[in-house]
């Protein structure tokens, strides 16, 4: 069956899984017999445009390019509208993430979910906020929410813990699960002070204009927060995870650090002991012996303690156009073969 999928949201990470899906249409065909059209796509800045029949995506995307906004079959339609007039099976939110409290994008959900439809996002508002409720709904209406994005990227983080090391139970979870920060960190060991490696990150496109939710561990608190929900079975709340970013750090410490073979990384980590819960974000000193230090520039890493593999790392890419869309590709690709199961 073919997927009809509309985008709420046409920034970085939608303009990349339409250029994928572009380029590997005929080999999506070929290995996995997956076939898509992307009938509707809503964003606050470009519009609504909407064809039944399916959108011409090269159009689509010259558009905005050459227009600054959507030219060709528009509607005045917000994005809760689109998601309940457009004739899609499966909605893609990928609109801003809101770390206050996860609104619009738990709406959009909500409002998919019980129109039983699919829902594959990226936006770490719903994940942190409202995975539990919105998991539910999903169940009860025979459709899934799937967040393999939420946490690095493309890189398997969700599905690997999920399928994989499905029957290890993990018992911990640390990692550098941001990777502007960890860049600012490589830049300070090669001596530039936290204010000229943080400038180098803007300008490379690592870290926004305003980078207090990297900086300040706001970002990774989110995907510890998920991972928690999500893997660990931990119904912890976002404000519940004890949060320190990399601001305060100095080249001194840098240095310091050198002299007793180790690193500062920004850890994101969970512990679970019993009942008792830990889980923090914060600057760590970390032995240079351990895999987590060897993780450099932009790259993000994570260390599952489990109960019958004892630790295993995970390393790669946590962030970027490409790689984001790759992620809501795993999740598309998932949905599809979960109904065409012969196909494994």
């Amino acid at each position: 069956m073919k997927q009809k999928i509309t985008l709420i949201g046409f920034g970085t990470v939608a303009q990349g899984l339409c250029e994928i899906l572009l380029s590997k249409r005929n080999e999506l065909k070929k290995n996995y017999n997956y076939e898509f059209d992307i009938v509707a796509i809503s964003d606050i800045k470009y519009g609504t445009v909407f064809n039944p029949s399916g959108l011409n995506i090269r159009n689509v995307l010259n558009d905005i390019q050459k227009n600054g906004k959507f030219t060709k079959n528009t509607y005045e339609w917000d994005a809760i509208e689109t998601i309940k007039k457009s004739n899609a099976n499966v909605v893609c939110e990928l609109a801003y993430t809101n770390l206050v409290n996860g609104q619009p994008a738990i709406n959009h959900c909500k409002t998919a979910l019980s129109l039983k439809k699919h829902v594959v996002t990226s936006n770490k508002g719903p994940a942190v906020f409202a995975y539990k409720k919105l998991s539910s709904l999903a169940k009860k209406n025979g459709v899934k929410f799937l967040i393999e994005g939420t946490v690095m990227s493309g890189t398997p983080v969700l599905n690997l813990a999920r399928g994989p090391l499905a029957g290890c139970r993990i018992n911990s979870v640390k990692g550098i699960l941001n990777g502007t920060t960890n860049f600012i960190l490589t830049k300070m060991e090669e001596g530039l002070s936290y204010q000229n490696a943080l400038e180098e990150a803007k300008k490379l496109g690592y870290a926004e204009a305003d980078p207090t939710n990297d900086v300040e561990g706001l970002d990774a608190k989110a995907k510890v927060t998920i991972l928690a929900n999500v893997l660990m079975g931990i119904n912890l709340k976002f404000d519940n995870v004890q949060c320190e970013g990399i601001t305060k750090l100095t080249l001194n410490d840098i240095e310091e650090a050198k002299r007793k073979n180790s690193r500062w990384k920004l850890i994101a980590s969970i512990e679970k002991n019993g009942d008792e819960i830990k889980a923090s974000v914060k600057p760590e000193l970390i032995p240079l012996t351990h895999p987590l230090a060897q993780v450099m520039g932009s790259t993000n890493a994570i260390t599952f303690d489990t109960d019958l593999l004892g630790e295993l790392t995970v390393i790669g890419k946590g962030a970027g156009k490409t790689e984001t869309g790759f992620a809501i590709l795993s999740d598309l690709l998932s949905i599809h073969l979960s109904k065409n199961k012969n196909l494994y």
